[in-house]
């Protein structure tokens, strides 16, 4: 099932995606090397909590943090710690919040202080990939067509785009109907989805450096890269509506 949202559930969601953007404000002022993990999840559960949002990750089938932070090689799910950044790290920071029994949810990849040229150029093309796919979305266009975007953009600079780990619809549950791959599915696995208005999803390329196999740590939940190169992660909740897309955690 595909989940339509009325004006009063698309207005509550523009609070949260407020909540969610003022979150990462804050990220982006503090975010320095020799800054825990774990002082910036406090960061930003401190913030939510007193906008009267809910750190929608925090308990969610059994997440320990308020956010994620996941750090070089991992891709998503990385649990904030006592881990220091340090000079050089590109950190991808995921925020999810609940308000009024509805999510908005967005990430972002930030460099820690000075980092490589090639680091650079992936967090560039993973972010350009995602404003792309934004502007793919417009009534009666296939989804199909949003992840092609995402992953010719990724494959003609060199990357690799995470097969096992998707976008989703959101609404009045973190994760809705349907998946968006950010690659373009064989025709037999897929299952054509056309936008319409009402629909929200949430967008989030997840490019590699190297190849696009990804490993599960032994804490159950950091994704990393199977060949421990870079990743990067990007992401805005994002409505169709009658005129085109309005992004609500922009």
């Amino acid at each position: 099932m595909i989940y339509y949202k009325s004006e009063r559930e698309l207005k509550i969601m523009r609070e949260a995606g407020l909540i969610v953007a003022g979150a990462f404000n804050l990220i982006k002022k503090i975010i320095r090397p020799g800054l825990s993990t774990l002082e910036l999840d406090k960061a930003a559960a401190d913030y939510i909590l007193s906008r009267m949002g809910i750190p929608a990750f925090k308990g969610y089938r059994g997440y320990p943090g308020n956010i994620c932070v996941s750090v070089n090689e991992e891709v998503v799910h990385g649990i904030p710690d006592k881990r220091i950044l340090k000079e050089g790290d590109i950190a991808s920071i995921d925020v999810g919040v609940e308000y009024k029994n509805y999510f908005a949810d967005a990430a972002i990849t930030l460099p820690v202080g000075q980092i490589t040229e090639r680091a650079r150029k992936l967090i560039e093309i993973t972010r350009n990939s995602l404003n792309r796919a934004i502007e793919q979305m417009q009534p009666n266009v296939k989804l199909s067509s949003v992840s092609a975007v995402i992953q010719n953009l990724a494959e003609s600079n060199g990357f690799s785009v995470v097969r096992d780990f998707v976008g989703h619809g959101i609404g009045s549950a973190m994760h809705e109907d349907p998946q968006v791959p950010n690659y373009v599915m064989p025709p037999k696995d897929n299952i054509e989805v056309i936008l319409k208005p009402g629909l929200v999803v949430a967008l989030e390329p997840m490019i590699n450096e190297g190849g696009w196999e990804v490993e599960i740590l032994p804490n159950k939940w950091t994704v990393v890269t199977k060949d421990r190169k870079l990743s990067a992660h990007f992401e805005h909740t994002v409505a169709v509506t009658e005129n085109g897309r309005e992004v609500l955690t922009g």
